[in-house]
């Protein structure tokens, strides 16, 4: 029994200490949100929006090029992200069988394709996975890290060492506001201004459940430039300087709301850290100036089919693909390539506050 002891001591400390973290990596990162970060969710769900095929995924050193239903052609920028500050490994997606154990310590991806802040997001698609069924499941999460290492430990662990990241709300407006015939009675019923406040009530409501979950530092990514995907030029037979007016109006309107929720939160719940990542801007930099990042071009996809922008079809095995990945701002109709992902991710780690506020993830990881 003496024997016993010392390797007990020695594996609760362990476990403590990947708790803790090593004081320089980032510990865990819980991930929700939709296509822009799954990392395969989807592949477990009976849902026509997939992205488990080739060739999503030609560039994705970890799976030797194999797709993992991330949708683009490498990694996500939640992928990124978690490689420059330190993280061990990548946040498993929730749904596959291995995310067990002492898996769910380096963190949890619960993002899903087609998924949007509102239940009623996405339902063209069959099956995806909402916000709210996202923070569902992290609630399980939740249980099983107390259970790993007890109640007190695991909220420090929590309050302390884990970082949620939120990209989602694109689909509220492509697949549900905007969306031909399906949500057309909803678009009659509904001004902009009431459905971007149901929008705002409804994140409202969200964040605030993963604050009572011992959630307490925020990323919280704003809506891209959505009219200027390859889908909306190609569809609306734009020029190549063109975006759909619209959708970006759409876009401006929630983000400003979505700037004032977190001001709001921040003052409201004690200890808690929201940052707002300023993505429309972001991406709107590498559309305008994508030469100037090292791209050819920022309006047509590098893998898709249709329209002059290759915009209407999505990536898939007879896709026509680019011959360099790197050249492209969009690697489908919909989705950036992992170059520009590569962008986006580094200007939020290490960004001012023209694209991350009020402080940058690195420093976000740090308090």
């Amino acid at each position: 029994m003496a024997a016993v002891f010392p390797f007990l001591l020695i594996c609760c400390c362990s476990l403590l200490h990947a708790a803790a973290g090593d004081g320089n990596g980032l510990s865990a990162s819980f991930v929700f949100g939709d296509s822009l970060v799954d990392a395969g969710n989807n592949n477990y769900l009976p849902t026509l929006s997939k992205a488990d095929i080739r060739p999503n995924g030609i560039d994705f050193l970890s799976s030797g090029g194999q797709p993992t239903g991330r949708y683009t052609n490498g990694r996500t920028i939640a992928d990124i992200v978690g490689e420059e500050l330190g993280q061990a490994h990548y946040a498993q997606p929730f749904l596959a069988p291995n995310t067990t154990g002492r898996v769910i310590l380096n963190g949890v991806n619960y993002a899903s394709g087609g998924g949007g802040i509102l239940n009623s997001t996405g339902k063209i698609f069959v099956n995806r996975l909402g916000l709210d069924i996202q923070i569902d499941y992290f609630n399980i999460t939740r249980q099983q890290i107390d259970n790993l290492l007890g109640k007190s430990q695991a909220k420090l662990y929590m309050m302390k060492n884990a970082i949620f990241s939120l990209t989602i709300g694109s689909n509220d407006f492509l697949n549900n506001y905007l969306f031909p015939f399906l949500s057309a009675g909803e678009r009659i019923n509904q001004s902009p201004d009431s459905f971007v406040d149901n929008l705002i009530g409804s994140l409202r409501g969200q964040l605030t459940r993963l604050y009572s979950l011992d959630a307490r530092k925020f990323v919280v990514g704003n809506v891209g430039p959505i009219g200027c995907i390859p889908y909306q030029r190609s569809i609306n037979r734009l020029k190549e300087t063109e975006c759909v007016s619209l959708p970006n109006e759409l876009a401006r309107q929630y983000n400003g709301r979505l700037r004032d929720l977190l001001a709001e939160l921040n003052d409201g719940l004690p200890g808690a850290k929201f940052c707002l990542a300023n993505v429309y801007d972001l991406v709107l930099e590498l559309i305008t100036n994508h030469r100037n990042h090292g791209f050819k071009t920022s309006s047509s996809a590098c893998c898709g089919n249709g329209g002059r922008f290759a915009g209407i079809i999505p990536c898939g095995p007879t896709s026509t693909m680019c011959d360099d990945r790197s050249q492209y701002v969009f690697w489908d109709p919909y989705h950036p390539s992992e170059a520009a992902n590569l962008i986006i991710a580094k200007y939020l780690v290490d960004g001012d506050e023209k694209y991350i506020s009020p402080v940058n993830l690195r420093q976000l990881k740090d308090l």
